[in-house]
């Protein structure tokens, strides 16, 4: 795997490449800010960008802007913004846009290089990867009205896995049920979200949009 890494603070950026490396990733270039990202993309194709989401000079939401940039024009190139904070609004916005290819962690998920690595490596296959403290934060802000309201506490934590990028063999280990069942879960789920089958988007994606939105 090839892997751009934007850190702005030094120490974690060399850090970064440093557990990266270990890992036996590539990393083909590491910058100190989020200005011309979309074209360093171009220039060295990599499977991922490993993106800090408040980026010189303001500090704001360049990271956001940079990722949404990179999604639009490389949509073979996966995105994992890496944030201090829970900012569950980040999260939204970008997915709301692009929903594949991309990642949001905090920063603090990094010290577990396997979570790290299976991000990576989610984003770079095209699927997403929500850190589950930031799930867990938009699950507790939903809304009354929300759509969510019909699902059961089951399915609920099966929609909560699917929008942190879990696999189905995932998912079903963690919750320590059979295939055959998460896949029951799975069909009430888009029957109560109202995503009916033949649908041209994927509608596991549409899932997590609902989810991430209520």
């Amino acid at each position: 795997m090839r892997v751009i890494v934007a850190e702005d603070a030094p120490l974690l950026r060399q850090g970064l490449v440093r557990l990266l490396e270990d890992l036996g990733v590539e990393v083909v270039a590491q910058v100190g800010d989020a200005q011309g990202l979309p074209e360093l993309v171009a220039a060295h194709a990599p499977d991922a960008v490993l993106l800090d989401i408040r980026m010189p000079p303001t500090h704001t939401d360049e990271g956001v802007r940079a990722a949404r940039a990179i999604l639009a024009r490389h949509p073979d190139t996966g995105v994992l913004l890496l944030s201090q904070y829970v900012e569950t609004s980040a999260a939204v916005e970008v997915l709301a846009r692009e929903p594949r290819g991309f990642g949001y962690l905090l920063k603090e998920r990094v010290a577990d290089a396997d979570e790290l690595y299976g991000a990576l490596k989610r984003v770079a296959a095209g699927q997403s990867a929500i850190d589950p403290d930031i799930v867990a934060r938009l699950l507790a802000r939903r809304r009354a009205d929300s759509l969510l309201d019909g699902l059961t506490a089951r399915e609920l934590q099966v929609l909560a896995l699917m929008a942190e990028g879990r696999s189905n063999e995932a998912i079903s280990g963690r919750l320590g049920v059979s295939a055959k069942t998460l896949e029951t879960h799975i069909r009430s789920v888009f029957t109560k979200l109202r995503l009916e089958p033949g649908l041209m988007d994927n509608r596991r994606v549409l899932a997590v949009l609902t989810y991430l939105r209520s």
